[in-house]
């Protein structure tokens, strides 16, 4: 199993953008085969060292997460996160 997670710092962090990210990461269930399950929320903590939002995928392997990078739902979802991020941070681990 792979863990794919994410943490972002958006360039305004307000409740409508915070809002809006997660559910355009929401918007991939169901249409990716290779996501197996995906988690996303922002920060209510705001602490110095705090990001706003975070994303947590899981699948079944690493070939999967491939399947899932290059996949055109990701793609789309990719771009607008580009957009509205001022940086990123990930990690991907095999449990």
């Amino acid at each position: 199993m792979i863990t794919h997670v994410v943490l972002y710092k958006l360039k305004e962090n307000t409740r409508e953008v915070r809002q809006k990210m997660i559910e355009t990461f929401y918007s991939m269930k169901g249409k990716i085969p290779a996501l197996l399950d995906i988690k996303a929320g922002a920060d209510f903590l705001g602490a110095n060292r705090s990001f706003d939002v975070a994303l947590i995928c899981k699948y079944e392997s690493r070939e999967k997460l491939e399947e899932y990078v290059e996949h055109p739902a990701h793609l789309s979802v990719k771009e607008y996160v580009r957009g509205v991020t001022e940086k990123s941070h990930s990690v991907d681990f095999e449990e």
